[in-house]
């Protein structure tokens, strides 16, 4: 289903004048994310978890950790539909408030439950479920990620209420990139990304690798980035720690230890991680992307 041409869109513009105003192939990726539904980005194959209100957050958290999944939606069997999701920046959240708490123990929330939590999180997060439905335009979906600055969008079937699968920048991302050979390139493709000012240039959130894990938890609630850069004492980037390696917190039981230093919690990755993936200023917005998708 196309939206609207008259869906209002940034600084009040509309898609028509956006489109009127903009370069003769800037477009070009526009349109084609106005063409195409979400139920065209859905891959044959992929793995969905679903959590009941009333399980444990602990058993929640190892559950994403075990299927290798950064989120998942919740079911209140009370109201007998999705109230919200579970992601990784809970888990953030809930160590970074708890742990250094005076009332309460960070143990103690081992037996807590989601619902329980529920009220907490929701300081952190939209406080109703954004969704969308199969039919809905991968536009609106990029437009509903942008808007309500969220990094995963469920897919609703509305006939039946299940979750069919949940959309992501990467997962869009991945599409255009494998379709996108059909349609013709945009000339900004080729500019550097100095150029495009895409990405961070300026007070770039890092990481020492003497800090402990809870200074980088407090700077993944402070900046609201999803990696961290692990430099020297020279500057250098030794290692990248993202949120999903906070996870991993939970799959050893080090959730209570976030005075270990980042030195010891990226030897303790679970996983081997090769080197870091790394971009030039000098290189092209395609060249990134063929990268990255």
């Amino acid at each position: 289903m196309e939206p609207s041409h008259e869906v209002p869109f940034m600084d009040g513009l509309t898609m028509k004048e956006i489109a009127s105003t903009s370069a003769p192939d800037a477009n070009v990726y526009t349109k084609f994310m106005m063409n195409h539904c979400c139920y065209d980005a859905i891959p044959t194959s992929s793995k969905l978890v679903i959590f009941d209100t009333t399980l444990q957050v602990k058993k929640a958290f190892f559950a994403l950790v075990a299927n290798g999944v950064r989120a998942a939606p919740l079911w209140d069997n009370k109201l007998q539909c999705f109230v919200g999701m579970l992601t990784i920046t809970d888990f953030i959240n809930i160590l970074h408030r708890y742990w250094q708490s005076p009332l309460v123990e960070i143990y103690e929330l081992e037996e807590h439950k989601i619902e329980d939590c529920r009220e907490e999180l929701l300081k952190y997060s939209n406080h109703t479920l954004i969704s969308i439905t199969p039919d809905s335009s991968l536009f609106d979906a990029i437009y509903s990620l942008l808007k309500y600055k969220i990094h995963r969008l469920p897919v609703i079937d509305p006939e039946s209420g299940n979750v069919l699968h949940i959309l992501t920048h990467k997962r869009i991302l991945k599409f255009l990139h494998i379709f996108g050979t059909m349609i013709p390139k945009p000339r900004y493709l080729q500019k550097r990304i100095e150029e495009v000012d895409i990405g961070t240039f300026k007070q770039i959130a890092t990481v020492q690798e003497t800090d402990t894990v809870y200074d980088a938890l407090a700077i993944f609630v402070e900046r609201r980035v999803s990696a961290l850069p692990v430099v020297n004492e020279e500057g250098q980037v030794k290692a990248l720690y993202s949120r999903f390696d906070v996870i991993n917190l939970a799959a050893q039981k080090n959730y209570n230890n976030l005075n270990m230093t980042m030195q010891e919690a990226i030897s303790s990755r679970a996983c081997c991680v090769g080197g870091v993936l790394k971009c030039y200023p000098y290189e092209t917005l395609e060249t990134i992307i063929d990268r990255i998708a």
